[in-house]
């Protein structure tokens, strides 16, 4: 019996110092609020009903919705107008290109691979995101000829 109450001696001992160092504390200063979902985009409507949001803010973590080029042109034109409409969403909400972890490319045409990657390489900088390429069937909507839509980390 003098185990058991030597045992609960050190523990209730263990409890007060706990206590009285802050210990207990620790794990209410840890609570963070949840990140919320934060609509930072254009919300494009259907007759007047939400149909997806242009850009969306989570956390520290940025979805930019795809973009695509609707004007006359080749897939280098489609290409380069549409990363430059992805870096100013992704400035315009406190991220950059090379903040970019992941992006979807959505072709038109397989046949315009090699076009789109000549205007594609170096544009995230060294250390470039993961990257998925598709052709669609059917084609991009719209005009376009790729659609790039991506997911960037915030500071």
């Amino acid at each position: 019996m003098e185990r058991t109450d030597r045992r609960s001696a050190f523990k209730k001992l263990g409890m007060g110092l706990a206590a009285i160092l802050g210990v207990g504390t620790v794990k209410a200063m840890g609570k963070e609020s949840k990140p919320k979902k934060e609509v930072v985009g254009e919300i494009v409507q259907d007759k007047k009903i939400p149909l997806f949001s242009g850009a969306v803010k989570h956390g520290n973590t940025l979805y930019v919705a795809g973009k695509g080029a609707h004007f006359e042109g080749d897939i280098k034109s489609h290409t380069d107008h549409v990363l430059k409409e992805i870096e100013k969403e992704l400035v315009k909400n406190g991220s950059s290109m090379d903040k970019v972890l992941k992006v979807n490319v959505y072709l038109h045409d397989l046949e315009d691979y090699h076009g789109m990657n000549s205007v594609y390489r170096g544009r995230f900088g060294d250390n470039p995101p993961v990257r998925t390429t598709v052709a669609v069937y059917g084609g991009v909507p719209g005009d376009s000829l790729v659609e790039i839509d991506c997911i960037a980390a915030l500071d």
